[in-house]
């Protein structure tokens, strides 16, 4: 048992409600989140591809970011170090690494090129996600899994099916299930003259790829939408609605990524929906800021409500975690922690909440009462707990982990050209 004083204050003070700490802590240590590569290099990948395209921009030229795959692994072994818990790394296709440096087209990538990738998850004990990559290529400029031109189709569905084999790759090496998550910015600037022929097109692409057989506990194929994307202001095939039906009758897993909707909706409030229907659910978790869904996540009110529906649905392990976001204008380490200890502490506070005492208030009409332990709740001592739970992960609880980002960015990212 801990001797920090504080600690066992807090402790006491949730009691008061019904919180046990530990059972907390203990329920936080299992949450493994899945933390993006490319917020370390600015979404570039290792093909030398040229411009980000496909409706994204990384915007800032903050010094320092990875160049190299060695360069990016060390800067996420630096992450981790200041990151509480055990987690994995979210991979996407064109981060493969290549013998003398010579990529392959996406159609013919194969899981040796990603061979580095699961070493260094072996030797830290991670797991590993994937996610083909359907933007900044050349044959990407008129739509991907939508294109009218069969032959440009059918590279991408290629690609999507090797893309498959490297996450059951992953999977058998690792040990760990990998989450191949499906996403294509096709969509139109301007008013579309046909909605449904992409959308028919983009049904049967995936329809391909799945078909190519794989086991569906080891390889979890999830697909997300997006409202729109730069110069694609006007439609876009992977709606909401077309994301969602797919997933629910194809049987494969939704995701959903809390910037890409509409201003006005909130994930929030989709989540309980969706474990109605689905044993499973996946989460990209980022911050939008007007049109822009990528922005590091903070501890923020639809972060926090999030986290609280995960926890008070009891389902924790149907809900599938990752970050995801891009911000070049930061120090690119210290946009990693503050994003994935951001999450953390988000279900931290949920599991800090008695959930059934709220509910049974709500439930009995009292909601004068329930306003004002929701509003009381926020001043609970979660920090407290929160810096318990990193000592015992041999973490920094405070902001004194941002000396190691200083003294990093001064020794390591200062020096890179």
């Amino acid at each position: 048992m801990s001797e920090n004083i504080r600690y066992q204050t807090a402790r006491e003070r949730y009691a008061s409600i019904g919180i046990d700490t530990e059972a907390a802590i203990h329920a936080l240590s299992k949450v493994s989140i899945s933390m993006h590569c490319w917020q370390g290099d600015d979404v570039r990948g290792f093909e030398n591809a040229g411009a980000l395209t496909g409706g994204i921009q990384a915007t800032g030229n903050y010094p320092g970011a990875a160049t190299t795959p060695e360069e990016l692994m060390q800067d996420l072994d630096q992450a981790f170090s200041m990151i509480p818990g055990q987690h994995r790394v979210n991979v996407h296709a064109f981060y493969g690494i290549y013998e003398n440096g010579k990529p392959v087209d996406r159609d013919a990538i194969r899981p040796e090129h990603f061979k580095a990738w699961v070493d260094y998850a072996n030797a830290r004990g991670l797991g590993l996600d994937f996610n083909p990559t359907f933007f900044s290529h050349p044959l990407a400029e008129n739509g991907t899994l939508t294109n009218p031109d069969e032959k440009i189709r059918e590279f991408w569905i290629n690609h999507g099916i090797a893309c498959i084999r490297i996450s059951e790759y992953f999977a058998k090496e690792t040990g760990k299930p990998c989450l191949m998550n499906i996403w294509i910015p096709d969509g139109m600037k301007d008013i579309p003259a046909d909605r449904l022929g992409p959308r028919m097109r983009f049904l049967d692409s995936l329809d391909r790829i799945l078909g190519c057989g794989y086991n569906k506990e080891q390889v979890l194929v999830t697909l997300e939408s997006k409202v729109f994307g730069i110069g694609l202001e006007s439609y876009t095939a992977g709606s909401a609605e077309f994301a969602l039906s797919y997933a629910t009758t194809r049987g494969i897993v939704p995701l959903m990524d809390n910037g890409h909707y509409h201003p006005t909706e909130v994930v929030s409030d989709k989540i309980s929906s969706l474990l109605c229907f689905h044993p499973r659910i996946a989460l990209h978790v980022t911050r939008g800021v007007r049109w822009d869904s990528d922005h590091v996540v903070r501890l923020d009110d639809e972060t926090m409500e999030m986290m609280k529906e995960v926890v008070r649905c009891n389902a924790l392990d149907r809900v599938i975690l990752a970050t995801d976001y891009f911000d070049a204008s930061i120090n690119r380490i210290a946009a990693w922690v503050i994003g994935m200890r951001s999450v953390q502490k988000a279900l931290l506070s949920a599991l800090l909440t008695p959930h059934a005492q709220l509910a049974a208030l709500q439930n009995n009409g009292d909601f004068t009462e329930l306003m004002m332990r929701q509003e009381e709740l926020k001043l609970y001592p979660m920090g407290d707990v929160w810096e318990e739970f990193c000592a015992r992960n041999g973490k920094i609880g405070n902001e004194g982990w941002f000396d190691a980002v200083k003294d990093y960015e001064k020794n390591v990212l200062a020096k890179r050209s």
